[in-house]
């Protein structure tokens, strides 16, 4: 079988899968759960043959035209680099993991037929974005993926925050694949074709117009699908989706696609130095912005929901000092630990039966009751920290060592102005990373207090499946860098001894100072969990979380707004807790200036719909209606009345027509 057959087949499987899941659903339950597991499982081994042929080396190109459309026609084209090979890899890879951990997770839900078709509809979305060589097409995959995503965020439809958050995760997206269409549109006409390679091609010799319009245009589409600033704020309340949801969503899809998309097209943005400025920018606003967020956040999803967001600022930042390989490498290394830490938080949020750090605290013995969730989110809060020799460190580091490499002064790639701006930013960000990962380590796991609620061993599915995400967390950065660069355009990956020192200390003080507000803090706890830790009957996890998510709101309130000396957080922030744990208000800011000017529009056309033109209507329809029943009164039946009518009519004309002719 040729490597374009295998390469056909491994978005094709998740598909049919997924409509094999929904069409039996009902009739045959038995063959659901085989259906969600064995089809992205095949797909894994596919995309692994597929990577081992192609060895980093010449990619595979394939095209057949899809439908003619004039000057610019669609192909159905593959595209297969070193980084494709890879990423489609780690989707697979993920969404395997995904897939088994929810057979456990939620085993009872009546709506996991649904879910895991879903699941793998998102899983075939984003394999088809990667392998893709054709923009439309690619744009396709794009676009399910968002379609997916309002679906699975909002699994949980019965609590309002769920339906919230998949309409606003639908909305914020959707507001940014508008420019991003435009921008595909206009880098099209210019280049003649929607095929990646020729679209390259293009830019390598100076054929595109607008470099600058085009990259911002486009960039304003990254910005929405990777929650890149300013239109990150639909991905920490899209965590009132399922547990393994937000797995797939921050490990290797949906969010991961933006990242992906500038790593493909990154020519076009070297050839606009104020795109790569305005990129380096917008990483380091989200790099440090996140992290501040995060060290006020109380619900152990939004801590980390922030920090991917973070994590993607990274990626992007490598991507604005022109060395992709880095950004691709942060991305696989961070698909691996962040699947992982939100996997094992599932487990957490089922023993403690709230979403709560705050009421965590409060639990004695929480880490005896989830041991496997205890040691594996260790390790993935370690490589999150970019502590060595976990893999987060070997990857965070390929990116500070890209952006020095860079401040040295004006290269190809990259502005210096970048360089500095992506360096400190990740500098800052380190510390900010390793504090809020070790806040919610010691939040979650060294509570003092009552006795944590013991609901027994968690599933085998989904124990085995935290131990297997272990392994790369742990191993993957220290063999990757060794022997992925020739993957990576030949980029040396290894990290430098400034940016390592820098970076690893940076992390350390971070730690280090957390832990000594929360010993501070710790004599000073209340007795009193914040929120209602919700009483749940044993076994199915995902009622477990919608219980959670459902009473979690009253304690997300007061964490927000009213003093909680057991937090370090608000220790370090000090005044600027309140507004980091607000998201720095950033929602408040969109309401003011676009929700409530929209819902003024509306209630002034609903206005002039109802005052102005209904009374039209009415008052056109009203004049027949009166017309007609002054006539109707005249239709008495009497003849002697209607000739009596009949003469006063003769006499009246007669009378006008003396006065006419008088006058006249």
């Amino acid at each position: 079988m040729t490597t374009t057959t295998l390469a056909v087949l491994v978005p094709l499987l998740p598909f049919l899968g997924a409509a094999a899941g929904l069409l039996l659903g009902r009739t045959a339950p038995g063959f659901v759960r085989p259906l969600a597991v064995l089809p992205p499982l095949a797909s894994l081994v596919l995309a692994a043959l597929v990577a081992v042929r192609q060895g980093g080396g010449t990619a595979v190109d394939a095209h057949t035209e899809l439908t003619p459309t004039g000057s610019v026609p669609i192909e159905l084209a593959l595209h297969i680099d070193g980084f494709a090979a890879l990423v489609a890899v780690l989707v697979a890879f993920v969404a395997t993991c995904v897939q088994i951990y929810s057979t456990g997770y939620l085993r009872d839900d009546p709506r996991y037929p649904s879910y895991a078709a879903l699941v793998s509809l998102f899983t075939s979305a984003m394999l088809l974005v990667v392998y893709s060589g054709d923009l439309i097409v690619l744009l396709v995959g794009w676009e399910v993926m968002g379609i997916c995503s309002y679906f699975l965020v909002g699994h949980y439809w019965e609590t309002p925050e769920a339906r919230a958050a998949s309409l606003k995760a639908f909305l914020v997206t959707k507001l940014g694949d508008v420019p991003f269409l435009i921008g595909l549109f206009a880098l099209a006409a210019d280049a003649g074709s929607f095929r990646i390679t020729r679209v390259l091609g293009t830019v390598a010799s100076g054929g595109i117009t607008h470099p600058t319009v085009i990259a911002l245009l486009l960039l304003a589409g990254v910005a929405g699908k990777s929650a890149q600033f300013p239109l990150h704020t639909w991905l920490p309340d899209a965590m009132a989706g399922p547990t393994p949801v937000s797995a797939l969503i921050h490990a290797a899809t949906m969010v991961a696609a933006g990242v992906y998309f500038i790593a493909r097209l990154l020519p076009l943005f070297e050839a606009s130095q104020a795109a790569m400025v305005v990129l380096a920018v917008m990483a380091a606003v989200t790099m440090t912005g996140s992290g501040l967020a995060a060290l006020a956040q109380d619900d152990i999803k939004r801590v980390l929901a922030y920090s991917t967001i973070g994590q993607l600022g990274y990626m992007t930042g490598a991507l604005a000092v022109g060395d992709r390989g880095a950004a691709v490498f942060h991305l696989l290394s961070h698909g691996a630990f962040k699947a992982l830490l939100f996997l094992a938080a599932g487990a957490v949020i089922h023993a403690a039966g709230t979403n709560s750090l705050a009421a965590m605290s409060r639990m004695h013995g929480l880490r005896d009751r989830v041991p496997d969730a205890y040691w594996t989110m260790t390790v993935a809060l370690l490589a999150l920290a970019a502590i060595p020799p976990f893999s987060g460190f070997f990857s965070k580091e390929s990116v500070l060592g890209a952006a020095e490499h860079v401040t040295s002064g004006h290269t190809e790639h990259a502005p210096g102005a970048a360089g500095w701006i992506v360096l400190v930013a990740g500098l800052v960000t380190a510390l900010l990373t390793a504090a809020y990962a070790a806040r919610l380590w010691l939040l979650a796991f060294r509570g003092r207090g009552a006795e944590a609620p013991d609901h027994g061993r968690q599933p085998l599915t989904m124990t085995v499946v935290l131990w297997v995400l272990a392994v790369p967390s742990l191993a993957f950065g220290g063999l990757a860098y060794r022997s992925l660069p020739g993957w990576f355009d030949g980029r040396d990956l290894t990290p430098t001894l400034l940016t390592s020192i820098l970076g690893t200390g940076l992390a350390l003080v971070g730690g280090l100072l957390t832990y000594g507000a929360w010993q501070r803090t710790a004599a000073l706890a209340a007795r009193v969990p914040l929120g209602a830790v919700a009483a749940h009957p044993e076994g199915d996890a995902g009622l477990v979380e919608a219980e959670a998510i459902a009473t979690h709101e009253p304690a997300y309130g007061d964490i927000a707004y009213a003093p909680d000396p057991a937090d370090p957080g608000r220790l370090l922030l000090g005044p600027l807790h309140r507004h980091a744990a607000a998201g720095f208000h950033l929602d408040a800011v969109y309401s003011a200036l676009f929700v409530r000017p929209v819902q003024a529009g509306a209630s002034l056309v609903r206005f002039l719909d109802r005052e102005v033109v209904d009374t039209y209507v009415h008052g056109a329809a009203a004049l027949p209606r009166l017309l007609g029943a002054a006539v109707r009164r005249a239709q008495t039946g009497n003849v002697q009345t209607y000739v009596s009518a009949l003469l006063a009519g003769t006499v009246v004309l007669a009378v006008a027509v003396l006065l006419v002719a008088t006058g006249a």
